[in-house]
């Protein structure tokens, strides 16, 4: 059996044993190699690869946890524990829901600092710091034991993407979107600090295996669940809450913007499978219908927008509020085949849209200086390679057979079809109106005369094109060979369903 970490002097422990001590603390590890290091421009290479370097160690780490877990159990594995201090108890574990966010999270880490690679060389050592503290920050969400150190997390990544909008955006807006961003997640976020204070009121603890032990009322769940709700679904986001997302994107470094959508936005997804769901199932019965026609509010809305978006990076933003609509379907679906789509359809989107915000934000931007959709046209002219892969990309964002999107958004919408056909058929227009704006955006930058006041533009280099690869290769395997993710999902899922009585 695997034995608890016990504190900092316990280093004796087998790497088996502490493979969630070594994910949080290979990032951290890099920051302070990074810290004492002069920001020069001589010095700038070595810090670009000392955080890469951390950054892929650490995703091949995870890969070895991934390799080691034990899909047939249900409980907590590589558990972890220090309780050394009186005032600090950490306590950190993975399941199967858990395990690929994590794994998501390890993966989108190297793909956003490569992103701003080139372009980012003022302040760059902050820069790095920032996105190697985020990726130990959001990991510590995914793995934490404990609700209350979850919600310490959940709500710690706000002020270093703050600070990241604020110092490396773009645009005079950019102050603004910060503050929407910081604003509206953390005012959202208050309710579920009261809920876990109520928790903590009634059980003497916030324990995860404990509060699984004991029986809620109906009444006070339906307080808890709306409390924590109202933060989830802020962060997912869903209507009304969503304006603050788009704004977020188009004013933040490309970096940013890929773990935003790769990763922040899931801390919501999982959220929803780890509280509402595992601890509230009455009330998430309760408030099934509810959640329900939000998210259909959420898809139709969104998408509405979205084909109406002439920025870019905000078509691509709006999208991904509509590919969480869906997500949020089959979350609520309580059946197998939704819950489990929900989480394929949330990768996915940690692929695809990443490989997007790439396309527009990074590629074609850094070549014509603009994101307006009016002012570009005809890139197959002097782009063919780059317009073949932004091709499969948006056939993956339409939800195309053999792409991972597809799997993901079919599971979901048969989930959803067992609890009510009405809502799945409503869902099912996000698949039609996903196709309109996204073969819009892909036919209105791709072809017709090259604009007149584009100049002659290059082909991708060798990074771009290594970037989407790297994020396409896992959405078209995982499409074609699901149950690599599925083996692993089912038994910790199938824990999640309830019983309606």
């Amino acid at each position: 059996m695997l034995q608890p970490f016990k504190g900092i002097h316990s280093f004796h422990l087998n790497i088996t044993n502490s493979m969630i001590t070594l994910l949080l603390l290979i990032p951290l590890i890099g920051s302070l190699i990074l810290l004492p290091m002069s920001n020069t421009i001589e010095s700038q290479s070595q810090m670009k690869k000392i955080a890469l370097t951390t950054s892929l160690i650490n995703f091949f780490v995870s890969l070895f946890l991934w390799y080691q877990f034990d899909s047939s159990q249900t409980q907590y594995q590589f558990v972890s524990e220090f309780n050394q201090l009186n005032f600090c108890h950490l306590n950190f574990g993975i399941d199967g829901i858990s395990l690929y966010f994590v794994l998501l999270t390890t993966f989108v880490t190297p793909v956003a600092l490569l992103s701003n690679y080139t372009n980012i060389t003022k302040n760059l050592k902050f820069f790095l710091i920032s996105f190697l503290l985020l990726e130990t920050l959001q990991i510590c969400a995914f793995v934490s034991l404990d609700l209350l150190l979850f919600y310490i997390f959940f709500e710690s990544i706000l002020p270093v993407l703050f600070i990241v909008i604020v110092i490396f955006g773009h645009g005079n807006d950019r102050f603004r979107s910060a503050f929407l961003l910081f604003l509206y997640t953390l005012a959202g976020s208050l309710p579920m600090l009261l809920c876990i204070l109520m928790i903590y009121s009634y059980i003497g603890s916030t324990d995860f295996q404990l509060i699984s032990l004991y029986s809620i009322s109906l009444d006070s769940q339906k307080i808890l669940w709306l409390g924590f709700f109202i933060a989830f679904a802020v962060k997912t986001p869903l209507y009304p809450f969503i304006i603050w997302l788009p704004k977020a994107h188009g004013d933040s470094p490309i970096g940013g913007s890929i773990i935003l959508a790769a990763t922040v936005i899931k801390l919501a997804t999982y959220g929803y499978l780890r509280v509402l769901i595992n601890f509230l199932p009455d009330a998430t019965n309760y408030f099934g219908p509810l959640v329900q026609t939000i998210a259909i509010i959420s898809l139709v809305y969104a998408s509405l927008s979205t084909i109406i978006q002439q920025d870019t990076k905000r078509l691509i933003a709006y999208s991904s509020i509509c590919h969480m609509a869906v997500v949020i379907l089959g979350l609520f679906s309580n059946t197998i085949q939704g819950i489990e789509g929900a989480i394929l359809l949330s990768l996915a989107h940690g692929f695809v849209s990443p490989a997007l915000f790439i396309c527009v934000g990074s590629v074609i931007y850094d070549r014509t200086g603009t994101r307006i959709i009016n002012y570009i046209r005809g890139l197959v002219t002097y782009m063919p390679v780059f317009t073949i892969l932004f091709f499969i990309f948006t056939l993956a964002n339409t939800g195309i057979p053999l792409s991972l999107n597809w799997l993901g958004e079919q599971l979901s919408l048969i989930g959803i079809w067992q609890q009510n056909p009405i809502i799945a058929c409503l869902g099912a227009t996000g698949i039609v109106l996903s196709a309109c704006y996204s073969m819009f955006l892909y036919n209105r930058l791709s072809y017709g005369n090259l604009s007149p006041s584009l100049p002659p533009l290059k082909d991708i280099n060798r990074r771009e094109y290594y970037l989407l690869i790297s994020l396409l290769v896992p959405t078209i395997v995982f499409g074609i060979l699901p149950n690599v993710i599925l083996t692993t999902l089912h038994t910790s899922t199938t824990a999640l369903l309830y019983t309606v009585v």
